[in-house]
């Protein structure tokens, strides 16, 4: 449902500074951590219409009208994910693919030792988590049975459940969410947000789980034909926050909820560019974010790259955008490099 109006947090701060503002009370704390923001664009809902007014932090924070204070509670509350709490700074989620087609790497780890050895490797390599998916989600894909899903991540998990990081279960059905957690593993990845089994509200508030909640337009078969928004962000905001509250009336906790806004799924370049430049806005979500943006289409049209694992850099560069925003998880394919930036990059901003 439309809201009448969004706080998309701005002049965001970074080290000494913030942490002076913060304590000056003329920037607010970005999702409880370290980053601080002294202004907000107050985007307007007019039948559809958006305009958008700069208000300083300090401004609003006098305002006596309740839905602008729940509204700035919303962007500043802590947030750190239910499997991690009191976590700074992202989290990197390592992707393991065990399907024959997915777009980045797909085949190359279909075996089922050569799966539970990459995952071993991404965790040396400084994964906080690993993504274990058996079906490709990927634009035009097919979909699986559920014995076919299941025999490809089950061995999986079952060979990694004994690592000390948390596994999440990339699936939108409830018997692989089932069956997955029951072997070890942690969290639940849907990038349906529930809505492609009419049985996986009721599994994940059973199970007591987190579960990230992702955005997409259509079906995997069919998003990428024409995606088509007035306002993406908005929208995406909106359709996310309707997911969560549907969560939540299906008993689910949340503390155990997190949101993607689904990068490449129904959206193109322009949606895209939109999203990631305007990842603060979904703090007002008011719940962790994860961000996946790794090795995709858009990288390759940006940058006329056609093999997904050439698209390394630009991944990094979406990476280093989702951590200055204050993104609590990022879902990479390459967790050597992303995690070499990150902390360059965060060593830097802390001066």
């Amino acid at each position: 449902m439309a809201r009448d109006f969004y706080f998309n947090p701005t002049g965001l701060l970074y080290g000494a500074m913030a942490q002076e503002a913060i304590i000056a009370a003329s920037a607010g704390r970005l999702a409880g951590g370290d980053i601080g923001f002294h202004a907000v664009e107050v985007w307007q809902n007019y039948s559809g219409t958006i305009t958008r007014e700069l208000r300083s932090y300090s401004d609003l924070k006098s305002s006596n009208e309740t839905a602008v204070g729940e509204a700035l509670a919303l962007l500043e509350n802590e947030r750190s994910p239910a499997f991690k709490p009191g976590q700074s700074g992202p989290l990197i989620m390592g992707v393991v693919n065990v399907t024959p087609d997915s777009f980045s790497d797909g085949g190359d780890f279909l075996n089922e030792n050569a799966a539970v050895d990459h995952g071993q490797a991404l965790m040396v390599a400084g994964a906080d988590i690993l993504d274990i998916g058996g079906e490709s989600t990927r634009p035009g894909a097919e979909p699986i049975s559920i014995d076919d899903e299941l025999a490809r991540v089950m061995p999986v998990v079952e060979g990694l459940r004994s690592l000390p990081l948390p596994l999440s279960i990339d699936t939108r059905k409830s018997e692989v969410m089932r069956q997955a957690v029951d072997n070890g593993a942690r969290i639940i990845n849907d990038v349906s947000a529930l809505t492609f089994d009419e049985n996986s509200g009721e599994v994940v508030r059973e199970l007591d789980r987190p579960v990230v909640l992702m955005h997409a337009q259509g079906d995997p078969r069919y998003m990428q034909d024409n995606p088509t928004y007035e306002n993406v962000v908005p929208e995406v905001f909106d359709w996310l926050a309707d997911r969560m509250a549907g969560a939540e009336a299906a008993g689910i906790k949340r503390a155990n909820l997190l949101v993607d806004p689904g990068i490449g799924f129904g959206k193109n370049l322009k949606h895209n560019l939109e999203l990631l430049a305007s990842l603060a806005f979904f703090h007002g979500l008011g719940v962790p974010i994860v961000l996946g943006a790794s090795r995709k289409r858009f990288i390759g049209e940006l940058a006329g790259v056609a093999d997904a694992r050439q698209r390394v850099p630009g991944s990094i560069a979406a990476a280093l955008k989702a951590a200055a925003s204050g993104i609590q998880v990022i879902r990479v394919h390459d967790v050597v490099e992303t995690r070499q930036a990150l902390k360059v990059a965060r060593a830097i901003q802390v001066i």
